[in-house]
């Protein structure tokens, strides 16, 4: 399995974002536990969820967001046109590939994150219609990405439980070898 990084709250701000951030990317990791790169991809439910597209989708999410605060473009540009390949691994992607990635996105983010001289350093919000055209600080990237992440962590604990009963309580377990129950 991928190491994970964890960032730890050290009674400020930054480190506090950061420990909330690394918790939720870390229950979204445990729900694909011991799964197939097929069952990762299976869609249990209405939605056209599944736990490996949740995957790519946040990772790609922190990189943009990170990218833009840098003043850099995001290394995968969505648009209407490629939007599904967002939720779902295309080509030679897997779910090692995946967790991979995003691990070193979250390394970039909390590299990025501690370097910076203020929280308050801002950025402007990108070119769509659904922003307003204005400036965020790097406080306000911190939380929507703790946000995103913990919103699709959520749906990757309903998926999972619809997919082999397993919950959220039998993962911490299983990631930390002990049982549950």
């Amino acid at each position: 399995m991928v190491t994970h990084v964890r960032a730890e709250a050290k009674g400020d701000e930054r480190g506090a974002l950061l420990a909330f951030l690394a918790e939720g990317r870390g229950g979204l990791r445990r729900a694909l536990l011991g799964l197939s790169d097929e069952e990762a991809a299976r869609k249990p439910s209405a939605s056209e969820l599944s736990l490996s597209g949740l995957l790519k989708h946040v990772a790609e999410v922190e990189q943009g967001w990170i990218a833009r605060a840098k003043r850099e473009e995001p290394a995968i540009e969505r648009t209407e046109a490629n939007w599904d390949e967002c939720f779902r691994l295309v080509g030679e992607e897997t779910v090692a590939s995946q967790l991979a990635y995003w691990e070193r996105v979250a390394a970039e983010t909390e590299a990025f994150i501690r370097a910076a001289d203020s929280l308050d350093t801002t950025f402007p919000l990108p070119d769509q219609p659904w922003f307003p055209k204005e400036e965020v600080s790097l406080r306000w990237v911190l939380l929507r990405l703790i946000s995103e992440v913990d919103r699709h962590a959520g749906h990757a604990d309903i998926i999972r439980e619809s997919l082999d009963g397993k919950t959220a309580f039998e993962l911490v377990a299983q990631e930390s070898g002990q049982s549950w129950g």
